[in-house]
């Protein structure tokens, strides 16, 4: 597939459910509320391009997230008594038995396919109106995001459609990951003239810019060796073949991309969970993100902090979560000895002073903010992995939070929703009945090391999120050159990389805000967890465990798997009804 001189409409037969998306315009500022685009119009076809990112497919846990990190040994969705069952799609995703009809596998592979239609009609729509003012800029952009629709759809399927439109009756061509990855780059490497800097031209990181095409890049370069050999039992993926330009390897082009960006002027937080904030989209390492508006009218979802808090914890007295992803016990104990870490845990300090320890010390909190929108009182909740006896507010059954005689918020030991006398203490170990089955009885609905690094967005109810979700930043690009120069066999710059990431993130004032501490040797198991660090529950995890071989060992409720499960199967629903695609190898239609 040439980018550059193809366009195309894909079958609706890859598409389930309605195309229904909000337009913004590509200054960040809202042009319209009209619903969908039509292709003559340039601008609205590619509000639709980028809106279908925000439409479930990067934002909601059970599209590419929940492809790329429940099936991974940081992350899972377990059944826990009577919540989370659906039919067993998630715990599916976790014991590696999702098959053919997996509804999750299905979704994502429809939302993905939309994003490759939608950013195909944008190009059409430019094609068709060559005078258009930003013509060179937004053809260049909607190339990039055509790069990245298609580049997450082949390393989660091996295989993306397409069709050709300039020729008359021609066929849907089935795209295949180990031959596709090369067009890919050479497709997005022949558009960076074309793109603008970050800030240019009214350019911010929800834009794909020169900036958004390097870390594209450099993603690819890393994981070109896995496509072209998917199925290699053995995982000795060849990290340094001769790159597609022919101008170094790959590992040297991930240095080269991810130096553009290391040298060039992002920053890396000193405050780790900055990057994850309700008011992160200015933050100084995003490259390139999805654009979330806690309006109630665009694209938004609170998935990553609301999945994984519990239910009995209550931002404010209307909000709570929904008690469902965990952290898995073999990633948890990577952390030990490691606690300090600036990364691992933060606890949150009020104006007054006051520390919320969730330990039973802190009795009360002020009464210092509110929800936006209707301006109940407002908790803050500590970031990072929870693990032990969680504390919090709890409800006076009148609307409110139970309060203290002196006008504070009460903080009080808390207990599972579900199940009232199991106290909501989080274990690291999960110990399920079945150890190959992700199934708690409702008095085991406690279990689990919960992640707080996304955070949680109360305002607008528990599914919308001004959060916006960094696809590439800084910290990525780090680790990303730090393997690279790892495989090329620099050990001491792929070390000093890890140690910049580790010592330029510094603890709360808590701890005097001291900066995390260097390590002083690398082996490819440091290596490995220190990415695990910097990437957990960022949709980074399954593709960096098939490049280190680790994807298809058994850990927790998942048994030894065949190679053949580094990708997924692609719908069933779609092969009923598309002659020109085949199923993947080893899924039996």
């Amino acid at each position: 597939m040439k980018i550059s001189n193809k366009i195309s409409k894909i079958a609706s037969v890859f598409m389930v459910g309605a195309l229904v998306f909000s337009c913004t315009d590509l200054n960040e500022e809202v042009i319209d509320e009209v619903i969908g685009g039509e292709s003559s119009n340039p601008e609205s076809a590619m509000a639709a391009a980028y809106g279908q990112l925000a439409n479930r497919t990067f934002t909601d846990h059970g599209n590419v997230f929940g492809l790329q990190e429940y099936p991974t040994d940081e992350c899972m969705l377990p059944t826990r008594g009577s919540d989370w069952g659906d039919g067993g799609k998630w715990r599916a995703l976790t014991e590696f038995t999702w098959g053919t009809n997996n509804a999750a596998v299905a979704g994502t592979w429809n939302n993905l396919t939309s994003g490759i239609t939608k950013t195909l009609t944008a190009i059409e729509s430019l094609e068709q109106n060559p005078d258009y003012a930003n013509y060179d800029l937004f053809l260049a952009e909607a190339q990039g995001l055509l790069a990245l629709y298609v580049y997450n759809t082949l390393d989660l399927f091996n295989q993306a459609p397409y069709r050709d439109p300039f020729t008359a009756g021609a066929p849907l061509e089935i795209l295949q990951g180990e031959t596709e990855i090369d067009n890919l780059i050479a497709d997005v490497e022949s558009i960076i003239p074309n793109l603008v800097n970050l800030g240019e031209q009214q350019t911010y990181n929800g834009r794909f810019t020169k900036q958004a095409a390097y870390a594209l890049l450099a993603d690819m370069y890393l994981n070109r060796a896995v496509f072209k050999d998917r199925y290699n039992a053995s995982s000795s993926f060849n990290f340094t073949e001769t790159a597609v330009d022919n101008n170094g390897s790959d590992m040297d082009k991930v240095i080269y991309y991810t130096s553009l960006l290391i040298d060039g002027s992002f920053s890396l937080e000193s405050n780790y969970f900055k990057n994850f904030d309700i008011d992160n989209g200015s933050g100084s390492e995003i490259i390139f993100a999805i654009v979330q508006e806690n309006d109630n009218i665009r694209s938004s979802d609170n998935d990553f902090a609301y999945m994984s808090t519990g239910r009995a914890q209550k931002q404010t007295p209307d909000n709570r979560g929904t008690n469902g992803s965990c952290v898995e016990p073999e990633f948890y104990y990577t952390w030990d000895g490691n606690h300090d870490d600036p990364r691992f845990h933060r606890y949150y300090q009020y104006s007054d002073g006051t520390w919320f320890m969730n330990d039973g010390t802190t009795g009360s909190v002020p009464a210092e903010d509110s929800r936006t929108d209707t301006g109940k009182l407002l908790v803050h909740f500590n970031r990072g992995l929870q693990v032990g006896q969680q504390y919090g507010p709890t409800l006076d059954g009148k609307g409110g939070f139970n309060m203290t005689v002196d006008g504070r918020i009460e903080i009080s030991k808390l207990y599972m929703e579900k199940n009232t006398t199991t106290p909501m203490d989080y274990t690291p170990d999960l110990d399920f009945s079945n150890p190959v089955e992700a199934v708690f009885s409702q008095d085991q609905i406690n279990r689990g090391v919960r992640n707080f690094k996304w955070e949680f967005d109360p305002n607008y109810g528990n599914g919308n999120s001004a959060v916006d979700v960094p696809l590439y930043r800084l910290g990525g690009m780090y680790c990303m050159r730090a393997e690279a120069y790892f495989r090329n066999g620099e050990t001491a710059l792929a070390l000093a990389d890890i140690n910049m990431l580790r010592t330029s993130r510094t603890r709360e004032a808590l701890f005097g805000n001291a900066p995390g501490v260097a390590i002083t040797s690398l082996d490819e198991t440091t290596l490995y967890n220190e990415i695990g660090f910097e990437m957990y529950w960022e949709m980074y995890r399954r593709k960096q465990m098939i490049r280190f071989g680790t994807f298809d060992k058994p850990y927790t409720a998942k048994p030894t798997t065949e190679p053949y499960l580094r990708v997924y199967a692609i719908p069933q629903a779609t092969i009923d009804v598309t002659a020109e695609i085949s199923q993947n190898f080893g899924y039996i239609n």
